[in-house]
């Protein structure tokens, strides 16, 4: 029985002999673009933009997160969550308190208000996904979210 390891075929290095419907991050773009698009009129008819879900999503399973830690999770530009903040904190749906140890970094929690907003938006979000991976079987779903989270570690690696 031949033990050796199989030769790794090397990827296409140009754009064109790729293809852009062979390219993953053109075709993660597109399917995010694709689902924040149909998220926009159901989270419009509740004064909620895709920023601002984002940051109501991970806070809702990670309170207490600063600012710039928010703005990773939920990838938003730094200015646009600052804006997206105001915004959340004026409708009442978060607030944002000064760290203990130190008063300069301020951490974003939700409040009830923006809890109850999350709740509602949740079955229009859940209900997009279900779409996304329709006919999708668990075993394919797994394998891809175990793909993503080494994609997502190796471009950690490369972070500065």
């Amino acid at each position: 029985m031949d033990q050796s390891v199989p030769e790794k075929k090397p990827r296409a290095s140009t754009l064109g002999e790729i293809g852009l419907q062979q390219f993953a991050p053109y075709l993660m773009n597109r399917i995010m673009g694709r689902y924040n698009a149909s998220l926009r009129e159901d989270l419009k008819k509740q004064g909620l933009t895709v920023p601002k879900v984002r940051a109501l999503a991970v806070l809702s399973v990670a309170g207490g997160v600063t600012v710039n830690d928010l703005a990773v999770y939920t990838v938003i530009e730094q200015s646009t969550m600052s804006r997206t903040l105001d915004a959340l904190e004026a409708q009442g749906l978060v607030r944002r308190e000064a760290c203990e140890d130190d008063s300069r970094v301020r951490k974003v929690f939700l409040t009830d208000d923006g809890r109850a907003e999350f709740a509602r938006a949740w079955p229009a979000m859940h209900e997009e996904f279900e779409k996304m991976f329709a006919g999708i079987d668990e075993a394919e779903y797994s394998a891809l979210i175990v793909t993503l989270q080494k994609m997502l570690r190796n471009i950690r690696k490369h972070e500065i």
